[in-house]
C-alpha cells in the first residue's frame, strides 16, 4: 500500500464517512499532539523541582491567597484547582507531611479548617517561580502579543465545542 499524506487519507475516508471533516480532524490531531507535548514538558519541569502538577497548583493557590491576605479551605482549593475534594485531600496530606502546608481549625466549626503555607512552602514556591515564569515566557516567545490574544480567542472558541465530544 502506498503511503499518502494524512490529509489525503482523511479526504479519502470522508468519501465513506460524510461527517468526517478532514480539516477538523487534522486541526484536532495537532492540538492533541501539542497537549501531549505540553504535558510531558510540564511533568519534566515539575519533576526537576520535586513536585507534581497538582502539588504545584495547590501551592500557587495558597501563595496567591496569602498574598491577598486571605485563607482557603480545602473545598475552595479543590474548586480553584479544578479537582475533586478527594484529590485535594490527598494533595494536602502529602504537602503537610513534607512540611509545605499546615492546617488550622476553624474557630467556630470543628469540622472545618483552613490551609496555610509554612515558611518551607513559601520558600519553595518563591524559589521555583522565577524558573517557572522564565520557561513559560520562553514557550510563548515565538508569538507576538497580538498572536497570543488571537490564540486565546481561538482556543476559547474550540473550548466551547467540547460538549459535542461529551454529550451522549
Amino acid at each position: 500500500m502506498k503511503l499518502v499524506p494524512r490529509y489525503e487519507r482523511l479526504k479519502q475516508l470522508a468519501k465513506r464517512f460524510p461527517a468526517l471533516d478532514p480539516s477538523a480532524i487534522e486541526t484536532c490531531l495537532t492540538m492533541l499532539r501539542l497537549s501531549n507535548e505540553l504535558t510531558e514538558a510540564y511533568e519534566a519541569h515539575f519533576a526537576r523541582h520535586g513536585v507534581s502538577h497538582g502539588r504545584f497548583v495547590v501551592l500557587v493557590q495558597l501563595f496567591a491567597a496569602e498574598d491577598a491576605g486571605e485563607t482557603l479551605r480545602p473545598a475552595e482549593l479543590a474548586e480553584l484547582s479544578r479537582c475533586s475534594r478527594a484529590t485535594i485531600t490527598g494533595l494536602l496530606d502529602t504537602l503537610e507531611k513534607d512540611g509545605f502546608i499546615s492546617r488550622t481549625d476553624h474557630p467556630e466549626d470543628r469540622r472545618m479548617y483552613s490551609v496555610h503555607l509554612t515558611s518551607k512552602g513559601r520558600e519553595f514556591i518563591l524559589g521555583m517561580m522565577p524558573d517557572h515564569y522564565r520557561r513559560i515566557a520562553a514557550l510563548m516567545a515565538p508569538l507576538s502579543l497580538d498572536e497570543r490574544d488571537t490564540l486565546r480567542d481561538l482556543l476559547a472558541k474550540v473550548s466551547s465545542g467540547i460538549p459535542a465530544l461529551r454529550d451522549p
